[in-house]
This record gives C-alpha cells, sequence and structure tokens, in this order.
C-alpha cells in the first residue's frame, strides 16, 4: 500500500501530519475523509448500475 515506504518514513510523515494540524484535528479530518470516501464509493456504485442497466437494455 505504501510502495518501498519504510517504517522511519511512515513515522515522519505522521509526525509532520500531527505538527500542521494538532492533535485534535487529526480525528476531524479522518471523519470527514471516511465520509468522502463513503460518499465516492456509493457514487461509483450507482454508475456501475446504471452501466449495467444499460447494458441490459441492448
Amino acid at each position: 500500500m505504501f510502495g518501498n515506504l519504510g517504517g522511519t518514513e511512515i513515522l515522519v510523515i505522521i509526525l509532520i501530519i500531527v505538527v500542521l494540524f494538532g492533535a485534535k484535528k487529526i480525528p476531524d479530518l479522518a471523519k470527514g475523509l471516511g465520509k468522502g470516501m463513503k460518499e465516492f464509493k456509493k457514487a461509483v456504485k450507482d454508475i456501475e448500475e446504471d452501466i449495467k442497466v444499460d447494458d441490459d437494455k441492448k
């Protein structure tokens, strides 16, 4: 998932995120990201269903 990033690189990235956003904002950011991903997956599923219905009509 992280390609060829090692443990140290991931730790540095997490540390930078905490410094930039603060520890209190991270749960809010994660919640917003989760909601966005859920909406995106729903939209993709709806589009796939629409395409399937269109193919069935042909």
